[in-house]
């Protein structure tokens, strides 16, 4: 007996809820009501100092030092994240991977920023301005950061190289377990030696 009723009664359910359904999408316009509240300003939106032209040395090195704050808070606790089984180790290491590219990258931004500051002071002292001391003080400072940059570069390269070995490492690990398949221990391989050979 309840079974014979119970599939009327659903059935009823079923039509009753398809016919509310149509009516509240008849209600309902297609276009989203209208907000006249505006979203606050974030902070982080706002800046103090107006900002360089795009394509500029300048802008290139203000991206890139927002870019290593970046990098460097999405490293700091990486580490931590990892002992408590949150991240796996090579995303630790690739986030501190990451800071080093940035650094490097960055490095290299401010020694451009200030190869074409000198070039602009060497054309002004060219057409008899008064700028032999600021000048001076410029190469000194693309001396300075040339050499930053060549550190920059180094430890980036070590970094890289290091990656690429426990990358290797790890694969080679894998294909023991059977999880990793040959061809990733070799494209591991190729890496390397492509670093290798860069090297050189």
């Amino acid at each position: 007996m309840t079974r014979v009723l119970a599939l009327p009664v659903a059935l009823f359910a079923t039509a009753l809820l398809a016919i509310a359904a149509d009516e509240s999408r008849e209600t309902k316009p297609d276009e989203p009501e209208a907000f006249d509240v505006e979203p606050p300003i974030l902070k982080q939106n706002l800046s103090d100092e107006l900002s360089p032209a795009p394509g500029t040395p300048d802008a290139e090195v203000a991206r890139l030092e927002k870019q290593l704050g970046r990098a460097k808070n999405n490293a700091a606790g990486a580490e931590r994240f990892w002992k408590i089984g949150v991240l796996a180790k090579v995303e630790v290491e690739q986030r501190l991977l990451k800071v080093v590219r940035c650094e490097s990258d960055l490095a290299n931004a401010r020694v451009a920023s200030a190869e074409e500051k000198v070039a602009e002071l060497q054309s002004r002292v060219a057409s008899g301005e008064n700028a032999k001391e600021e000048l001076e003080s410029a190469k000194s400072t693309l001396a300075q950061l040339t050499e930053t940059a060549q550190v920059a570069a180094a430890k980036r390269e070590r970094a890289e190289l290091e990656a690429a070995e426990a990358n290797l490492r790890r694969q080679q690990k894998l294909l023991k377990l059977g999880i990793a398949q040959k061809s990733d221990v070799i494209d591991a391989q190729e890496k390397l030696a492509q670093l290798k050979a860069q090297k050189k």
